[in-house]
């Protein structure tokens, strides 16, 4: 998998306690990596992070990504190979509560991580992790390029734009330099469900948290379409972004979209429906209510055009919509009523959906 490149290499992920870093630091694992992580604090209660025991397998470090001195630090004292900057502030509902936190966990945090990468001057390949709210979203039914505008209405798309724009400006500032050591480039993805999810305001979480105490779950969007991807999806297009990087200059300072095959979208109402079944639920009604309380403003329609990440990287995704949302329903299953190993349950996940790849081919899987 992956060229085998991320086998005993030093790999760093911020963010590694939330949903998508516990992911990819189990991913890392399984690939035969060190992995260094940093995180204020495990964001939830359950989480992924202590469900799976990841603390014991990885060297943990709590600190602020905006506290320079500790994260260059722990950049020093490591010297990874790679680093997936992943810590943000990622919920729109909280930007509204705490816009300064937002702008600054998302926009400082970033400068920050490359700061110490060029203070320290060490070998490393570095992929900035933002979001697709970083593009300016004006509703249309045309996928996002690499090369649109960024920006946003709200307070977190315009946090993870401006985080895009010093992306861009360390790179040509000092990451473009010929004799420059650092490696980076930047993904954009959105719209990532999977197990082990428990944040607030995310429709899955509200979904699983009210179905396992026997409640229907109110939805305020039911007609909002998102190209749903599972978590493993834009995790495997980091980790090639990462292994593209290693080999070659050529993608250094560059932005990446990925996004779900063929772009196949669902409505939010669609989703529901099809995750019911799998929890054993016979009626609608059971499952969810609509409501008309809308607190603050959602993107109706946003996608992503992921043609650059298949003609430059060879990057697809692997998945249907009806394994990915086989693959969420049953992860949830397992921990709410089947009270299974879930380290285990994860693994056999991420072994399926390596096998996926196999089969369809998928560059990533080959060596």
């Amino acid at each position: 998998m992956f060229e085998n490149v991320y086998s005993g290499k030093k790999v760093l992920i911020t963010g590694h306690t939330g949903f998508k870093g516990s992911w990819l630091t189990t991913w890392l694992l399984r690939l035969g990596a060190h992995v260094i992580g940093i995180s204020d604090e495990v964001p939830t209660k359950p989480s992924m992070f202590h469900e799976l025991g990841l603390c014991d397998r990885i060297s943990n470090h709590f600190c602020d990504i905006r506290d320079f001195d500790s994260v260059v630090k722990i950049v020093r004292d490591y010297s990874p190979d790679f680093v997936f900057h992943m810590a943000a502030q990622a919920i729109v509902s909280t930007s509204y509560q705490d816009p300064i936190k937002t702008v600054t966990t998302n926009v400082v945090g970033t400068t920050v991580i490359l700061e110490a990468l060029r203070q320290t001057n060490i070998d490393c390949v570095a992929v900035i992790i933002t979001s697709d709210k970083c593009y300016e979203n004006v509703e249309w039914e045309w996928g996002y390029k690499e090369t649109d505008q960024i920006g946003g209405k709200d307070i977190y798309s315009g946090s993870k734009g401006a985080a895009e724009s010093i992306f861009h400006s360390y790179y040509c500032s000092f990451f473009s330099k010929p004799d420059c050591r650092q490696r980076v480039a930047s993904a954009r993805a959105g719209n990532v469900i999977g197990g082990g999810d428990w944040a607030k305001d995310r429709i899955v979480v509200d979904c699983m948290k009210n179905w396992a105490e026997g409640i229907a779950v109110e939805i305020r969007s039911p007609d909002a379409t998102r190209p749903w991807q599972h978590v493993l999806e834009p995790l495997s297009g980091y980790l090639t972004l990462g292994v593209s990087l290693y080999n070659s200059p050529e993608f250094c300072g560059q932005s990446f979209n990925f996004g779900p095959r063929f772009e196949k979208s669902r409505t939010v109402l669609r989703l529901l429906q099809d995750l019911e079944k799998i929890w054993g639920f016979s009626d609608d009604r059971q499952a969810f209510t609509v409501t008309d309380n809308i607190p603050f403003h959602e993107a109706g329609l946003l996608k992503l055009n992921c043609e650059k990440a298949l003609y430059k990287l060879n990057w697809e995704a692997t998945l249907s919509y009806d394994d990915c949302v086989k693959f969420v329903g049953e992860w949830y299953v397992s921990f709410y009523k089947g009270k299974n190993d879930m380290h285990d349950v994860t693994y056999k996940q991420l072994a399926a959906y390596e096998e996926a790849s196999v089969r369809r081919g998928g560059v990533w899987s080959r060596g």
